[in-house]
């Protein structure tokens, strides 16, 4: 057998089933076994887009997304793509050709050290010198990849490698182990924690945003009656329509969110990954924190949790759920004062009728059209702020934004994944003007595909979160602004349909009949960012510290 054909039967093994790329010479004998395997070749515009799909189709089934290129400059391109699933948990595979690695004769033409560039970036990444070797490494690379904590891993494949012939290949079971349970004592101390305290308070991170986790943390809720707020990338792991929500940490500090986290004496922190950025400051001695998840707690500045609870989360917080009854000592009063407030201002501007359109009014739009399972795919930008604070997520993994890298470009690429995915179900992409002309070129695949998509793109022709940064730094304005092609025209011409509302009223009904309508269709819409100071510095921070526990 040839290696090549070894090596898609062993992804084959593995439950693959597409492959995210851009095909090179030095990977052809991969196409050739791809052609006859059950494995879908989707093929990309570039490298980066194929990593970003790659990871988010880990992200959403659990098993490792692949992602191809070629070597050299190929390869170079998924770098980025490669720490968005390190830093984001997201089980990814990247396989990339090489040159032959026993004779040559292009001397250093293209030659890069991808397994050594890799290193830092990955679980594991390794060149395969020997077909024989196919079956260990790819079991090897998935294992790692998907194991807690998921990432990406990487396989360089050298061409001369590829076209060698194997003896009696055997194929690897794929059984995994099942995962720890946490200590005892460390459950009981835990449990005698969140009884004695006061004024509990749960937080849900990403690490809380697997499936069975989140029924778990339902059950918690719903029995206990602790109340709760999640990190951006812990969203709709428990319905943010529950009463008992009190918000996200979008800010870093200030939001209403941060007065119930001020007084709580007990924070039950499920999933926090110190990949996010810290939701709240801890000070020795002012309250207990139950670290919850898969590993101990990565110790830093902000973080050093005096309760850790090491293994399953889901079957950690069972087994408290389990442990745990009501307590008469519980006082949620604060809280409840908290969250009335935040209520009341959450709902404030939805109905703004300005043009560029209000940032609430956009988010508060979007959540009209979107089902309760509907995917909105976040870019990176200020609006990834108001959707984080003011989006209700009803359910897990229907937000997907990036909280780690945070990486502009990825909101198309991880839209077209999502719909591959779930194609039943409503998907948006949600980019800024900046973040969508990173991966424009994606627009096309999305054509070629044939998907059912939206592309929302918010314009205000500059870069607008550095721009909101520079202000709040006391700079002037310089160095953010740019030009924008006509979008409807740009879709056009990639054969999508375009759209571009002159009204915020005319904002909804134009969502609406394009999911109706199936196909791909980018929506231009300008937004007012000149209320982000305003709003998110000022107005949210004065009307949180009239709050007094």
């Amino acid at each position: 057998m040839k290696a090549s054909d070894l090596f898609v039967k062993a992804l084959e093994a593995e439950g693959v089933q597409c492959i995210f790329g851009v095909p090179g010479e030095e990977n052809l004998d991969i196409v050739e076994s791809l052609r006859d395997s059950s494995i879908r070749l989707v093929v990309t515009r570039h490298e980066q887009a194929a990593g970003f799909m790659a990871a988010t189709y880990g992200r959403l089934t659990g098993q490792a997304g692949v992602a191809m290129s070629t070597l050299g400059p190929g390869a170079t391109n998924l770098v980025t793509a490669a720490a968005y699933a390190q830093l984001g948990a997201m089980p990814m595979l990247m396989l990339t050709g090489q040159k032959p690695i026993r004779l040559h004769k292009q001397g250093m033409f293209q030659l890069v050290d991808v397994v050594d560039m890799m290193h830092p970036l990955t679980k594991y990444t390794t060149q395969i010198v020997s077909g024989q070797t196919i079956p260990a490494r790819i079991r090897e690379a998935f294992r790692q990849a998907e194991e807690e904590r998921p990432g990406a891993v990487h396989l360089e494949l050298p061409e001369d490698v590829a076209r060698d012939d194997v003896d009696d290949p055997i194929l690897l079971p794929t059984e995994y182990a099942r995962r720890p349970s946490a200590d005892e004592a460390a459950l009981v101390q835990a449990a005698e924690a969140i009884t004695q305290a006061r004024h509990p308070v749960l937080m849900i991170g990403a690490g809380g945003n697997r499936q069975r986790t989140a029924k778990a943390l339902r059950a918690f809720v719903d029995k206990l009656s602790i109340p709760f707020f999640t990190t951006q990338m812990g969203k709709g792991v428990v319905d943010e329509e529950h009463p008992l929500w009190l918000g996200n940490a979008a800010l870093s500090d200030g939001d209403f969110v941060h007065r119930a986290i001020d007084a709580a004496d007990t924070i039950i922190n499920v999933g926090h990954d110190v990949v996010e950025k810290p939701p709240f400051f801890m000070r020795r001695g002012k309250r207990t924190v139950i670290h919850i998840n898969f590993s101990s707690a990565e110790v830093d500045a902000v973080y050093f949790p005096q309760i850790e609870v090491v293994g399953d989360i889901a079957h950690t917080v069972e087994r408290l759920t389990e442990a745990l009854e009501p307590q008469k000592r519980w006082d949620f009063s604060f809280f409840d004062t908290v969250r009335d407030a935040f209520n009341k201002q959450l709902v404030e501007h939805r109905d703004d009728d300005r043009f560029p359109v209000h940032p609430v009014r956009i988010v508060d739009d979007v959540r009209k059209v979107m089902p309760d399972d509907g995917i909105i795919c976040l870019d990176n930008g200020m609006y990834k702020i108001w959707f984080a604070r003011y989006y209700r997520a009803r359910q897990s993994n229907t937000i997907l934004l990036d909280n780690a890298l945070a990486s502009m470009g990825a909101g198309l690429p991880s839209a077209m994944a999502a719909k591959m995915v779930h194609p039943d179900r409503r998907v948006m992409a949600i980019c800024g003007d900046g973040g969508f002309m990173m991966n424009a070129q994606e627009l096309e695949t999305a054509v070629r595909l044939k998907l059912d998509l939206v592309i929302l793109i918010l314009q205000d022709n500059g870069f607008g979160m550095i721009r909101w940064k520079q202000a709040d730094m006391g700079f002037d304005e310089y160095g953010m602004e740019f030009g924008n092609p006509d979008f409807v025209a740009f879709a056009e011409a990639h054969g999508a349909k375009g759209h571009r509302p002159a009204s915020a009223d005319a904002f909804a009904p134009t969502l609406e009949r394009a999911f109706r309508e199936g196909g791909v269709h980018v929506v231009d819409l300008a937004i007012d960012y000149s209320v982000n100071h305003a709003v998110l510095d000022e107005e949210i921070k004065k009307r949180s510290a009239k709050l007094k526990a």
